[in-house]
């Protein structure tokens, strides 16, 4: 694998390839379809599985195309299948959460190690400090919620090891197609 260079690793894929367009879309849609199974446990957390098609955008196309995928993947989830009013700040994590599994998968070999460290930033970043203060923003929600805190250290384990099996599979998927 050739060594790459800050500016080619923020830019990814060019979203202007059809190719690349192709994958993302379908990726786009992935996310969206996996939203609906999404377990609402209250304002304090939910189980979701669309994050999973975010990481496998991420380690394909890189940052940019991963963020704009979960932009439009949140904005598409909403389009289709609204629950309560929109917020763009939802919006923006799930750009930001494309961004960082772009930003650590992108052109790197699939590790435990990197899907760990990919989901414990979005945790912090997206999980307990941006969805704390969005709930807040739009219902005066406490922004420390201990069950939050806790619903996330016990899925943060699940989720490294989902995304570590699902990257995996998807990397020996394209080397073998390729």
């Amino acid at each position: 694998m050739k060594e790459i260079g800050l500016k080619d690793k923020l830019k990814g894929e060019k979203l202007s390839s059809p190719k690349t367009l192709t994958g993302v879309a379908m990726l786009v849609a992935l996310y969206t379809i996996l939203s609906f199974f999404t377990i609402n446990l209250s304002t304090t957390g939910e189980i979701g599985f669309a994050d999973l098609a975010l990481a496998v955008c991420g380690m394909l196309y890189g940052p940019i195309p991963c963020a704009v995928a979960g932009a439009a993947g949140d904005l598409l989830g909403f389009i289709v299948s609204p629950n309560g009013g929109f917020f763009p700040g939802f919006t923006l994590s799930a750009f930001i959460t494309g961004m960082i599994y772009g930003l650590l998968l992108y052109n790197r070999p699939v590790s435990l190690k990197r899907a760990a460290l990919a989901e414990g930033i979005i945790i912090v970043i997206c999980n307990l400090i941006l969805t704390p203060l969005w709930l807040n923003m739009l219902y005066g929600t406490n922004l420390i919620a201990i069950p939050r805190i806790i619903r996330n250290i016990i899925m943060f384990p699940i989720n490294t090891a989902l995304a570590y099996s699902v990257l995996k599979g998807v990397r020996g998927f394209r080397k073998n197609v390729a």
